[in-house]
């Protein structure tokens, strides 16, 4: 019910689904009442003009019920394409702002399914509802009022018939409608293997684990076969058993009929109509336990759509305004987190770090010390637990999220391009930017030689993910892109990894003359790559263990000795 605000838009449309269906349905509720009056006073009484007339009005109704047939098709799967489009740009825009750790909880491959075979059987529903079921819906209540209007005897056979088949009905519905919502679970396993394999198919290459990954596949298949196949058998019975009581019924019309035919109480073309009117009823029936079928599985997958479209994000937007332009300045103050639903020490504690606009400041530490989970709170991925993070002397929960991501600029660990040329993905920072713009950022980021190398230069087209590059391409391209959106905070997490340290100096230095003002946070794991920040932060076990310079730290710091000296070899530098 929560979903038929979709339908709202689409009211005159699904409109016309039943007007045009009424034809159909009155054409098929006539044609036998014709074929009756063909029998009894054509045939048998040898009037062939009447034949001929009335077998003419039969093939008009046939065209006006084609006429009728097409028009209810066309409107009801308009209706539905377009009830799924608005569901599911709005499932889609409610997962774009879901927090990583909502995303996480629902699982990519179960998000995949919901957007894709969940809200295909939602739509499936509606055409199905405006289409057959106001067919049949009709076709049953019209075809009790022919065959009764033919011989009220005939209600006797159907009232003993019809509570049989819907007990039967209700019966295998009610075993079979909760396995849907397993099969849905089994199909969200299914997509998440094949995602995982996708995704990480260099990773199971390089180990060689295609036959472990083979395994994983097939027994996830295995399982939404065997689910599938339990339902699909539990379903099946209800058709044959449909059409017994289907069949009995007819032959009971027929010796009734006959007897009454014998009697001359009937001729024998009401007899034929009174059987294909009883076919029309009871065809309802199974197509209303088909439908019940349908309506159990959309059922399953609506609750599951309306579990993401009632998910509120966990990161709420603010209200304080944040004009472009601002200073750029960081606090953490007294800054605690731990990621939700985990128990034991904090990944942070008690984390307090001012940096000053303009300023760059290098976070380092050992692997699992919290560096990208102390930047994460900048932008808002996650929100602290204690204590606060602050823009320009304003707590970051208070600015609207675009606002506050606005102003940050921010290149991740694993670099995140997409399918289309690299000028198109350098502009994701700035979509209105000029080629010069582009061209100016790749130049700082160090990409425009090697982009400038390939035949295409900028308008080369790049594999989804970037899989064509090399690791330290994607970095730079991911680089210019973060430079080109013009930030105030620029904040880099461990993504010079892949730089020779030649590269990552000529970055620093380009970074430098032309970011001046920008304030730059720089996550590393080599301090040679730290060295020349204004500040470091060196972070053990979730709290920050000193800061300084790096003259300032390698006389006093033991921890960033030790990281310096296991690091880089004494005299290696020169004087320091």
């Amino acid at each position: 019910m929560k979903l038929i605000k979709y339908l709202k838009p689409y009211w005159f449309i699904a409109l016309m689904t039943p007007l045009f269906m009424v034809i159909e349905v009155v054409v098929d509720l006539i044609q036998p009442k014709l074929m009756s009056k063909i029998v009894d006073e054509g045939v048998l009484a040898g009037n062939m003009e009447l034949i001929v007339s009335t077998g003419i009005v039969m093939l008009l109704l046939v065209v006006l019920g084609g006429i009728g047939g097409i028009g209810s098709a066309a409107f009801s799967s308009a209706t539905s394409q377009s009830f799924a489009m608005d569901l599911r740009n709005d499932v889609f825009k409610r997962t774009m702002h879901l927090s990583f750790q909502q995303t996480d909880k629902f699982t990519t491959g179960s998000l995949v399914t919901r957007l894709t075979n969940d809200i295909t059987m939602v739509q499936n529903l509606v055409n199905q509802i405006l289409r057959m079921m106001v067919r049949t819906g009709m076709l049953f209540v019209g075809g009790i009022f022919m065959v009764l209007s033919l011989n009220v005897k005939f209600g006797l056979v159907l009232a003993a018939v019809l509570p049989l088949q819907a007990l039967g009905t209700y019966i295998v519905l009610k075993k079979g409608g909760p396995l849907f919502k397993v099969v849905q679970k089994k199909l969200d396993k299914v997509n998440a293997v094949v995602q995982e394999n996708v995704s990480g198919a260099r990773v199971v290459k390089a180990y060689t684990r295609e036959d472990h990954e083979k395994g994983r596949f097939h027994e996830a298949n295995e399982d939404l076969i065997d689910i599938t196949m339990r339902v699909q058998k539990l379903m099946a019975t209800a058709m044959p058993l449909l059409s017994i009581l289907m069949n009995a019924t007819v032959l009971a019309i027929i010796y009734m009929g006959g007897l009454q035919v014998q009697a001359r109480q009937m001729q024998v073309g009401e007899v034929m109509a009174a059987v294909t009117y009883i076919s029309q009823i009871l065809h309802g029936v199974m197509m209303f336990s088909m439908m019940f079928q349908v309506f159990s599985r959309a059922s399953a997958s609506a609750s599951r759509l309306i579990e993401v479209l009632e998910t509120e994000p966990v990161i709420h937007d603010g209200t304080a305004a944040l004009s472009k332009g601002g200073r750029g300045s960081v606090s953490f103050v007294n800054a605690s987190f731990h990621y939700p639903n985990t128990t034991g020490r904090p990944v942070l504690q008690g984390i307090n770090l001012e940096i000053k606009p303009g300023e760059m400041v290098a976070v380092l530490g050992a692997t699992g010390s919290g560096k990208s989970s102390l930047v994460n709170l900048v932008p808002r991925f996650y929100d602290t637990t204690e204590g606060s993070v602050l823009v320009d002397g304003t707590d970051v929960k208070d600015y609207t999220l675009d606002g506050l991501r606005g102003k940050v600029g921010m290149v991740l660990q694993t670099s995140e391009l997409f399918a289309g040329s690299i000028i198109d993905n350098i502009r994701w920072g700035n979509e209105d930017a000029t080629e010069e713009e582009v061209v100016a950022a790749a130049k700082i980021a160090q990409a425009d030689e090697f982009i400038s190398a390939f035949p295409d230069g900028y308008q080369t087209m790049i594999t989804q993910k970037g899989a064509s590059l090399s690791g330290g391409q994607k970095q730079r391209i991911s680089i210019a892109r973060a430079i080109l959106k013009k930030p105030e905070i620029l904040i880099f997490d461990d993504s010079t990894s892949a730089l020779d340290l030649g590269t990552e100096a000529r970055l620093q230095k380009a970074m430098r003359e032309s970011l001046k003002g920008t304030t730059v946070i720089m996550i590393a794991q080599r301090v040679a790559s730290v060295m020349g920040a204004d500040r470091i932060a060196v972070i053990e076990n979730g709290s920050i263990a000193d800061c300084g310079n790096h003259y300032e730290l390698l006389e006093r710091s033991p921890l960033y000795q030790d990281i310096y000296n296991s690091q880089i070899r004494k005299g290696e530098l020169g004087n320091e």
